[in-house]
């Protein structure tokens, strides 16, 4: 790994968050608000949009179409990959299948809770949400903020034996 790899590589990384941004700023600053409520437990970038009292839909198209390509595009793009090592590897012996799914499987359960929280957050955000119950509102904004990063750890946590053996004592412990 050189110097001049790494230095791409996190060009890659960090370029499409500041592109977005720059082309995001300057559509929602210039809006002028009639509300100031956001119906959310936090404020993200469609919250303030939908507070302007102006036509707002080059900023909607402008958000669908950045969140469609960084939540799904590498939805698709991952899943793609692991149906290709899963073909792989299922040509396989019974122990390199095994390895396989053990290996696949927290990835792509951490993936799915993150995209089912992207989509919990999109659906919340585009539609009107006022005949849903505002706790459920409230938990549906608050999955994509806490689930995530609880469940990976747990996930890849769990993996590891010293961890995992702790934590059926801690359980049988508490069971007694």
């Amino acid at each position: 790994m050189t110097s001049k790899r790494v230095a791409v590589f996190i060009a890659v990384i960090w370029l499409p968050p500041i592109l977005v941004n720059f082309f995001t700023l300057p559509l929602i600053v210039p809006l002028q608000r009639c509300g100031n409520i956001i119906n959310k437990v936090y404020c993200d970038n469609h919250s303030v949009v939908k507070l302007s009292c102006h036509d707002t839909t080059v900023n909607n198209i402008y958000g669908l179409l950045v969140t469609a390509v960084s939540v799904f595009g590498p939805l698709i793009l991952i899943l793609y990959t692991y149906i290709k090592i899963l073909k792989v590897c299922s040509a396989g012996c019974k122990e390199s299948r095994q390895k396989a799914v053990s290996t696949c499987t927290p990835h792509l359960v951490s993936l799915l809770n993150f995209t089912f929280g992207a989509c919990f957050e999109i659906l919340q955000s585009r539609f009107n949400m006022s005949g849903v119950p505002n706790a459920l509102r409230i938990f549906l904004s608050l999955y994509f903020l806490t689930c995530p990063p609880i469940l990976n750890p747990l996930m890849y946590g769990l993996k590891l034996s010293k961890i995992r053996v702790t934590c059926k004592s801690l359980i049988s412990n508490v069971g007694s």
